[in-house]
């Protein structure tokens, strides 16, 4: 079976797996930077959201010998694990007092999203966007978030300016930025032991989350922290939606402008690519700048 067949397939066998209790359809979903994934969903009448199964990787497994009933199983444990104990009811988001506690922004790339731009609201940062998220309990449905639309705006009576002045202010109080030398990161990726000289003065910057970091840039203090303690600009590489990279401005943009390229066509997920530019933290006026060329 091919992709669209095997996707036809698991509707069909889920439909009869969870009875008429349950509505079951397949959905595309538009992630980051156009990104597509294809998922289904399982919904009784009562729910008024549940979670996404994405099946490219059960159709990894059905391609490699696994039998479509245990990719079932499968998906009906994953499905039951993902609302267990949980109430979906949503009717509180409408109500923006309910909802503003966890609101927050990150950074994307604005070219590779100039199309889902048009419907949410957002704020340009030279080459990128600032867009905003409601991030759900963990208890509810892991790490989920709900991309905030203009619709929301309008359910709220709310401006994209007091948009950003929650999200700003919930940013420095929970998810504070965490500059780490990149000998540490290594190391704890590693567990061996390095050097500190290793480090060839280069800092990952991102929250202490670890989840769309790249967007502590916006309010960060420990960038100009760092370039006063190393007497120098910095230079700031975009190593994804999650992190990036700062190093003393060396000049050598050229190389870097590369190195950023390649790594992400071969290393950064698809829809966790923020940007082929190069930034810089300019140490006298206090402020970061694009880097064009």
């Amino acid at each position: 079976m091919n992709y669209q067949e095997f996707t036809e397939k698991v509707v069909e066998l889920l439909r009869d797996r969870m009875g008429d209790e349950y509505s079951v359809r397949s959905t595309e979903v538009m992630k980051n930077n156009g990104v597509s994934y294809t998922g289904v969903v399982m919904m009784r009448e009562a729910d008024n959201m549940s979670p996404t199964i994405y099946l490219e990787e059960m159709y990894r497994q059905y391609c490699v010998g696994t039998d479509m009933e245990k990719i079932v199983d499968g998906i009906v444990e994953l499905y039951r694990e993902k609302v267990q104990n949980v109430n979906l009811d949503m009717a509180f988001f409408e109500d923006y007092e309910k909802v503003k506690d966890r609101i927050f922004h990150k950074l994307v790339n604005y070219e590779k999203n100039r199309k889902l731009l048009e419907d949410v609201p957002h704020f340009t940062w030279y080459d990128l966007a600032i867009v905003f998220y409601y991030a759900l309990e963990e208890k509810v449905l892991g790490s989920a978030s709900i991309l905030i639309h203009n619709s929301h705006l309008a359910m709220w009576g709310k401006t994209a300016e007091e948009l950003y002045e929650t999200a700003e202010g919930n940013m420095r109080r929970n998810m504070p930025e965490l500059l780490v030398p990149m000998y540490r990161l290594v190391e704890e990726m590693t567990g061996l032991k390095m050097k500190e000289a290793a480090s060839l003065d280069m800092y990952v910057l991102t929250n202490q989350a670890k989840l769309n970091g790249a967007s502590v840039m916006l309010y960060s203090q420990k960038i100009g922290e760092l370039a006063e303690e190393l007497g120098t600009d910095l230079l700031i590489l975009p190593s994804s939606v999650h992190e990036v990279l700062l190093l003393p401005d060396d000049s050598e943009h050229d190389f870097y402008r590369q190195m950023v390229r390649e790594v992400n066509e071969t290393q950064v997920e698809p829809e966790e690519v923020l940007s082929d530019h190069l930034y810089r933290y300019d140490r006298k006026k206090a402020k970061i700048e694009e880097i064009l060329g």
